[in-house]
């Protein structure tokens, strides 16, 4: 018998007719726009660019489907009578008007939470202020090698609320989460992952509580037969686990667990029972850094239930990473090149550096999210011989290696680019033996996002002539 989602059919059902508003034409919105058409919905559009900043294609679908589209600074000024919101991750809960609308009795939702909320199989969800995309990644591998039929989405992937009529009870869904999608979420996956939490986007929450409590929603509806992995070695998610309902699997690299996964020197084990079993040596992986060995833990507790170990092992085995995530690019005149763009925070640059033994050059800075850069002069002090500085934060990660340097009566040398172009020229004059470019910054002072960044610094290096 052929399966339908009964929750999607009556969704379909309910919306014909009804007023609904989409904010943001962001890469997980654009697909709704033909869905709510072809559902016969009354659609408007509501975009904070300005209008010319609007692809044609797009525009072009808008007008033909005779949708109102409201552009601008004031873009919301007319965001009034909807019954249902599909909000962008960007656009939190608690805008004003988004707040006034809910109040009145709109559903305020996204496109994620609405997936959710239909999703005739299995969730699981991975959030955290570094390492979600490497983890998301590698557990869809993992459940796909173990011949799941395994959709991934949320951050990464493509949206896949429009697929739903694909998607069947014994499927797996893998998501990537942030902090912006899970706020004000009341759905919570079936296996939820936290890989860490330190600050992050502070340039957009209120403040740091605001963003753990957001991140907090991956597991904070789940009923007891939830699954919730943590990171025992970051104080906030260890207390997690008191909160949560479900089963709590912890993971740590710096205490010997009773329970859990654990990274032991060169070793990951699993603790069980008083015992300590040797799942893989970390020399036998692609992936390199301590920061990778935890995602594994990760990717092993959230998969231990659905496949077994030794297939688990095998594609982990095999898995040469992420783009844009400490990806090699080039050796030029015994030099390694390696590109860190997907590095937005001061803790992502530091677990780049960890990575690495031998000198390193290292090229960051870029858009400032409000965050603390204190905590990376020390880790730049032990492991960089030249540092190169550009972008907004330039001056506040010069300023945290100024002081280090002053207290440890040691000095680096230390460089001020005005782009990425200049920026590779001087790299290109120091580099010995590992150019690193880890810009622990988000990318929107130079480039269109992070991709983009780590494009950018890919095609300048391979173009550079010997």
């Amino acid at each position: 018998m052929e399966y339908k989602n009964e929750k999607l059919e009556e969704f379909e059902k309910y919306i014909v007719g009804k007023k609904v508003a989409i904010i943001g034409l962001g890469v997980s919105n654009l697909p709704l726009i033909d869905y709510f058409y072809y559902k016969k919905a009354k659609v408007t559009i509501f975009e904070g660019r300005e209008k010319e900043k609007i692809s044609a294609e797009i525009l072009s679908k808008i007008n033909n489907y005779k949708m109102e589209l409201y552009t601008g600074k004031e873009y919301l000024s007319t965001l009034s009578g909807f019954d249902l919101i599909l909000r962008s991750p960007s656009c939190l809960p608690t805008v004003p008007e988004l707040e006034k609308e809910a109040e009145r009795g709109a559903v305020v939702t996204t496109e994620i939470e609405l997936l959710m909320k239909m999703c005739p199989c299995q969730v699981i969800g991975i959030t955290g202020s570094d390492g979600k995309t490497t983890t998301t990644t590698l557990i869809y591998e993992v459940l796909k090698n173990a011949g799941y039929n395994t959709y991934v989405g949320g951050n990464i992937g493509t949206p896949l609320f429009t697929k739903l009529n694909e998607i069947k009870p014994d499927d797996k869904v893998v998501l990537e989460l942030s902090s912006f999608q899970l706020m004000g979420m009341d759905i919570s996956p079936d296996i939820a992952v936290i890989t860490n939490i330190t600050p992050n986007h502070l340039n957009v929450h209120k403040d740091y509580q605001e963003y753990i409590d957001a991140k907090k929603n991956i597991f904070k509806f789940q009923n007891e037969n939830g699954i919730v992995v943590l990171n025992y070695d970051n104080e906030i998610t260890r207390k997690c686990g008191e909160e949560a309902k479900g089963k709590d699997i912890y993971f740590s690299s710096n205490y010997k667990l009773e329970e859990g996964y654990i990274v032991d020197g060169d070793t990951i084990k699993l603790c069980q029972d008083g015992l300590r079993k040797h799942i893989v040596n970390t020399k036998d992986l692609v992936i390199k850094g301590a920061h990778n060995y935890e995602n594994i833990c990760c990717v092993l507790a959230a998969t231990a239930t659905l496949v077994d170990q030794s297939d688990a092992i095998e594609t982990i085995k095999e898995f040469k990473g992420v783009e844009h995530r400490i990806e090699f690019v080039k050796e030029i005149n015994g030099a390694k090149w390696y590109n860190d763009s997907a590095s937005t925070t001061p803790s992502r640059l530091i677990n780049a550096l960890n990575a690495f033994d031998d000198e390193i050059v290292l090229i960051a800075g870029g858009a400032d999210k409000n965050l603390d850069y204190t905590p990376v002069a020390k880790p730049i002090l032990e492991k960089v011989k030249t540092l190169i500085l550009m972008g907004q934060t330039a001056n506040k990660i010069f300023d945290s290696v100024k002081q280090e340097e002053e207290k440890q009566n040691k000095e680096i040398s230390i460089y001020m680019a005005k782009d990425l172009k200049e920026a590779i020229e001087l790299a290109k004059k120091y580099a010995k033996k590992i150019v690193l470019f880890s810009p622990a910054s988000t990318s929107f002072d130079m480039f269109k996002d992070m991709y983009d960044r780590g494009k950018k610094f890919k095609e300048l290096v391979n173009s550079i002539t010997l």
